[in-house]
């Protein structure tokens, strides 16, 4: 059940609430439950923003009271506060436990090195916290002095921006500002820089909230209406207006509600990331706890037994809890993640998550947008193809000076959102390219306006005059120059597939629409007449070959008034268009693309294009860049909804001609194509196809922002790590969704992704990948070696307990400073392998091969440690070790146990490091060598030739044989030997490549859920049903056109006869439309209610007497119905032309009106019937 929304004088009421993660939940009486403080953008409809007129200081108090500052506050903590947050975590709770426990055991340096080292992590921790609140906070904090309209005052004040709350009106500065908060712009336009928020340094066209009785009961969405939405912390970088007409907005959100509230709330409480490593490392972590709890079991029992103090008895048994957990594990965990973060700078590519960074090394999909990605940010025009009379022209390869006022060409010149920022043309690099190609000129504003009858549009010209005439349809020219105001813009959304905008020429009496966008959208609104037969073929044509084509259409606007094109909604112009033709451009791909796309698909790494380009140009990319190998056949997925006479259905057509039959085998290989449109039925219709679709689908276009990111969470679910690759902007979306976003952006951090790269290209991919491959085997390698060393050390200490001693202080210092930290932090110093390997890393600490592999070390280590204990006994020299009570472990066991435990330790770092194929070969971490090198020689020396403040400082006793000494050195290289052969030998090669991975690839990852999929679609060799027609992909695409309008809930299907060339054609038409038929006509148009009232006023004001020329008047109408289609302007007794304006009639509403000619040639019968009665109406 919805909840109610709440009004805005019950949320003006004190209420209960509570904050969490900056954001204010409130008491909602109605549903007895806490409830997120609504904005203006979740309780309005658009029209209502028209009727704010702003608050008065009583209401804006009360505002204040609600929703508090306007101000996105990011506090520096306290050092105080930080010191006691850092020092109640379970990390440092346990490390001073341990502290305390060895102060208490008499190990004082041990226990003061581990205290002096958490201080200084604290005090790390604590200075880098605080620089980062700092560094954010100085580029969050900003406060503005904002002009606000009070009604009380009826005039504008000046406040500070942090004041501001939802409902004020704000006037827009005209040399631009920093928006401090989300606004609804309400008149004229501005021109803004969202990269702040995209990453995409595009100027963007924001554009008033469109107002009039067809949106009333429009709810405001913000998705659907971001055009109109000046957000938060973006840029506007100039402002347009009508005369002296102030730029206004209303607040909608504040504080952090708004969009770079919500930016910064996720940098400051990230998502938590859910990784199978993650987890199973908390699991092992887990088991080493039992582990511990064994060993003080053992130590329990042995000292009762032995008649041991209580005192000694209890710190003994929690001393063994401080060495299998060992307190340095999570801070080892996080040190490879870092060094490769610090790798991706160097190659350009920022990270503002880094815990994204092991996830990258997890994936096996990436998904990839295609313009600007995968080709050319930069279209090249390769020419256009005007059409005329239902046909298509001659293609033309250059615009010439004598063509300039071909209608297409000035579509291609007005139609777009360029402007000018310090004297260079700005905007979408296709508008550019697309304007720079008509040869015409673009000027900004200026004063001398007044030849246009409004204040300051945006005029564009031919570079050069000429004398040609118009197309035969098309008035001469006049002696004044010829130039275009361009008056109003409808911006492009991805969502509508298309832009247009208002023009009119300089001494015109008439407006122009010209629209712009996908063709299959564009002929969607031409009338049919106006359209080639051959649309299809040519568009299959170019788009086949990769081309990107834009097609074009044009409207006469012949009765309108300056002030009705700023009132009239874009769905009311954007309809009955004469189709002009196509644009086509040539999107080349980027060097680096299908080298990059060949790496990654030899890495067994599954690629997708998930674009909002057209079908065929998507695939012919998809090929050339070798997405889609040559030997791969492409079946195309097409969705058709229920109709009257049929239920929804799937139709399966392979793109080249490969089967006799309905069925395509599954030895043939093929991919899926699917579009958006498709998509949405499917999603509707068929869910249980989406599974099969991201298995086997690779190209994914006209896909919009939302289909994106549904594609993404769908892969997801299937069981993939996504990554995803795109420009940051229409992108943001899917970017954040993916496991790791790679922004293609100008802007070093952008906020739309985890990760963003400096380079346009995708040649960051396989670096990421790299990267986070490398980290992962470096944290699996780091664990390993954590959880070895601490169980080895575990194992020594148990010896010693045995015998009632255990390891000295100093000894202690030795492995856990010397060796432990400083081969741990060099250990992790390795970089990325420079090739891809087809076999991805392990992800799962909690499998037979990690598990087998620490055991078998472990068991190695204690064989070493046994042997050498009981060789030790062996020796004439052996004195045993005689329990007392002054702590004095000075004995030829703790001695060798040590000595013998300090290679384990090397060992162990040598073995769990890891080279190839992920991680380059130790050899090449020279300061891991190094170290080696110094802790090998360091150990050898203590062991064969020490100094004696070394022996003294460690409490050692060492054996009085030099040859015994050199013994245990050999045995410490027969231990690595040992080692290193059980590691690489038996358990990488037999066990893991030859027992385990062959069991796995048989029976574990059947548990993936892709894999399933994988499986029932090779059981099932009748799938995909392919369609045995000889539908060719040019009539695919006019069935899928024909779908477009289908899917809107609001249309149903209707059928309307051409007389002339007698046949039935099926059409769409809303339900707020009638038929009409004229018998003067000879096609059927509709009309809605709104046109009828017109008739209507019509008739009162001849009947009242004041048609002095009805025959005229009668000729206008009948002009109106027989030329003009039902979205056409009507023109009432005022001489003033309004729009129609669509409204909603019931089920019983008129559904055919009838005009006919009375025998008095200057009247008219209109007769309504309706599904309960019939009137007519006579007009004399």
């Amino acid at each position: 059940m919805m909840s109610r929304i709440p009004s805005y004088d019950e949320l003006t009421v004190t209420k209960q609430y509570f904050m969490n993660k900056k954001v204010k939940y409130i008491w909602n009486d109605d549903l007895q439950q806490f409830e997120k403080l609504k904005g203006l953008d979740e309780i309005m409809s658009c029209s209502i923003f028209y009727e704010k007129k702003g608050l008065t200081q009583s209401e804006e108090l009360q505002r204040q009271n609600l929703y508090g500052n306007n101000s996105i506050i990011v506090s520096v903590t306290p050092v105080v506060k930080l010191l006691l947050t850092q020092a109640l975590h379970p990390f440092y709770i346990f490390q001073l436990f341990s502290c305390a426990l060895w102060y208490s055991d008499q190990y004082g340096w041990y226990a003061t090195c581990i205290l002096v080292i958490s201080i200084v992590s604290l005090t790390v921790q604590i200075y880098q916290t605080r620089s980062m609140q700092r560094a954010l906070k100085s580029t969050i904090t900003s406060n503005e002095m904002v002009s606000v309209y009070r009604p009380d005052k009826q005039e504008f004040e000046i406040v500070l921006s942090a004041m501001l709350v939802p409902g004020d009106v704000i006037e827009i500065p005209k040399q631009g500002c920093v928006m401090q908060c989300d606004a609804v712009l309400l008149n004229g336009n501005c021109i803004v820089n969202e990269s702040m928020l995209t990453g995409e340094s595009i100027p963007v066209t924001k554009t008033p909230i469109p107002q009039g009785p067809g949106i009333q009961d429009v709810k405001f969405s913000l998705a659907e209406h971001s055009r109109h939405v000046l957000f938060s912390g973006t840029n506007v970088i100039q402002t347009r207006y009508y005369g002296s007409q102030i730029v206004k907005a209303v607040v909608i959100r504040t504080g952090f509600s708004t969009a770079k509230g919500e930016l910064v709330r996720s940098i400051l409480y990230p998502k938590p990331v859910d990784f199978k490593f993650t987890q199973d490392g908390a699991k092992y972590i887990g088991v080493l706890a039992l582990i511990a709890l064994g060993g003080m079991i053992y130590t329990l029992v042995l000292m009762i037994e032995r008649g041991d103090e209580v005192g000694s008895i209890i710190t003994r048994t929690l001393d063994l809890l401080t060495i299998v957990i060992p307190p340095a594990l999570p801070a080892a965990m996080t040190i490879g993640i870092v060094f490769a973060q610090k790798r991706l700078k160097r190659q350009k590519v920022f990270c503002i998550s880094p815990r994204s960074i092991n996830l990258c090394g997890a994936i096996n999909v990436f998904c990839f947008d295609k313009t600007g990605t995968l080709t050319e940010d930069g279209l090249d025009l390769y020419g256009i193809v005007p059409a005329l009379k239902q046909r298509f022209q001659t293609e033309e390869k250059q615009i010439s000076a004598n063509n300039q006022r071909n209608p297409l060409v000035i579509a291609m010149a007005t139609c777009h959102s360029l402007t000018i920022i310090e004297g260079c043309i700005a905007g979408d690099p296709l508008d550019v390219k697309m304007f720079e190609a008509t040869c015409w000129k673009l000027e900004e504003p200026g004063e001398d306006t007044s030849k246009y009858d409004v204040i300051m549009p945006t005029v564009v010209h031919p570079s050069v005059s000429d004398n040609a005439g118009h197309l035969p349809e098309y008035e001469n020219d006049k002696a004044m120059p010829y130039e275009i105001g361009i008056l109003r813009q409808f911006t492009f959304t991805s969502k509508l597939q298309r832009m247009s905008v208002i023009t009119r020429e300089i001494n015109s009496n008439h407006f122009d629409v010209y629209a712009k966008g996908s063709p299959e959208m564009i002929v969607s609104l031409c009338n049919s007449e106006t359209v080639p037969a051959d649309f299809h073929d040519i568009l299959t044509f170019y788009t086949q070959q990769g081309y990107r084509v834009i097609a074009f259409a044009h409207r006469l606007l012949s009765r309108m008034t300056y002030v009705k094109i700023n009132r009239v909604q874009r769905d009311e112009l954007e309809c009955g268009l004469t189709f002009l033709g196509f644009l086509i451009m040539e999107n080349r791909l980027k060097p680096e693309t299908q080298p990059i796309i060949k790496t990654l698909k030899t890495a067994n790494i599954r690629t997708v294009m998930v674009t909002g380009d057209n079908m065929l140009t998507a695939l012919s990319v998809a090929r050339d860049c070798q997405m889609i190998d040559r030997h791969d056949h492409v079946v195309m997925v097409t969705g058709l909804p229920p109709s009257d006479v049929s239920p929804a259905r799937l139709e399966y057509t392979c793109s080249e001609n490969i089967v006799n039959d309905s069925k395509l085998k599954y030895s043939s290989r093929y991919q899926l194509a699917i579009s958006g449109t498709s998509w949405t039925i499917i999603h509707k219709y068929f869910p249980e196809v989406l599974p099969k679709l991201a298995v086997r689908g690779v190209v994914f276009a006209r896909f919009s922002p939302e289909n994106k990111q549904q594609l993404i969470e769908l892969l997801q679910d299937s069981g993939y790590y996504v990554g995803m690759c795109g420009d940051g902007a229409n992108d943001c979306g899917a970017l954040k969704t993916a496991h790791a976003g790679i922004s293609l952006s100008e802007a070093e951090a952008s906020v739309a992704s985890p990760f963003t790269s400096k380079e346009s290209s995708i040649s960051c991919v396989p670096n990421v990948i790299k990267e986070g491959r490398a980290a992962l085997v470096t944290s699996y390698g780091i664990f390993k070696f954590m959880a070895c060393y601490s169980l080895t050390q575990f194992l020594s200490v148990c010896l010693l307990y045995w015998i009632g001693a255990t390891l000295t202080d100093f000894t202690f210092l030795y492995i856990d400073l010397l060796l432990l930290t400083s081969l741990g932090i060099t250990f992790c110093y390795t970089s990325a392998y420079f090739v891809l390997d087809p076999k991805p890393p392990k992800v799962s600490l909690i499998a037979v091969t990690p598990v087998l592999s620490l055991i078998l070390q472990l068991l190695v280590h204690l064989i070493i440690q046994l042997t050498v204990s009981k060789l030790t006994e062996q020796q004439p020299w052996f004195e045993p070790f005689i329990p007392n009570e002054d702590r004095d472990y000075q004995c030829y066991e703790v001695t060798i146990i040590f000595l013998s435990s300090s290679f384990q330790y090397i060992t162990m770092a040598i073995v769990f490091s890891k080279g190839p194929p992920y991680r380059r070969i130790i050899f090449k971490n020279y300061v891991f060598m190094v170290n080696i090198i110094l802790s090998a020689g360091i150990t050898i020396m203590i062991v064969v030739y020490p100094f004696q403040w070394i022996i003294d400082l460690m409490e050692l006793k060492m054996p009085p044989s030099l040859a015994y000494r050199g013994l245990i050195v050999g045995i410490g290289v027969m231990n690595f030997i040992i080692c290193f052969i059980t590691e690489t030998y038996i358990v990488d090669f037999l066990i893991d490549g030859k027992f385990i991975q062959p069991l796995t690839e048989k029976y574990i990852n059947i548990k993936l859920k892709y894999q399933v999929i994988e499986n029932e679609i090779y059981s099932q060799p009748d799938w995909p049903p392919i369609s045995n027609s000889d539908t060719s992909i040019a009539d695919l695409m006019r069935l899928e056109q024909f779908t477009v309008d289908a899917c809107a809930p609001e249309s149903k299907d209707f059928t309307y006869v051409d007389e002339e060339e007698n046949k039935v054609k099926e059409q769409r038409k809303p339900e707020n439309e009638l038929s009409i038929k004229p018998s003067f006509g000879s096609k059927l148009q509709t009309v809605n209610e709104a046109e009828l009232q017109d008739i209507q006023n019509l008739n009162d004001f001849l009947q009242n007497g004041h048609g002095k020329d009805s025959t005229n008047d009668l000729n206008n109408l009948l002009n109106v119905f027989g030329n003009r289609s039902s979205s056409d302007l009507w023109q009432n007794d005022n001489e003033d032309v309004i729009p129609i304006l669509p409204r909603t009639m019931s089920d019983d509403s008129a559904t055919l009106m009838q005009m006919t000619n009375t025998n008095n040639p200057g009247s008219m019968k209109i007769k309504m019937e309706t599904n309960e009665e019939s009137s007519e109406v006579t007009i004399l």
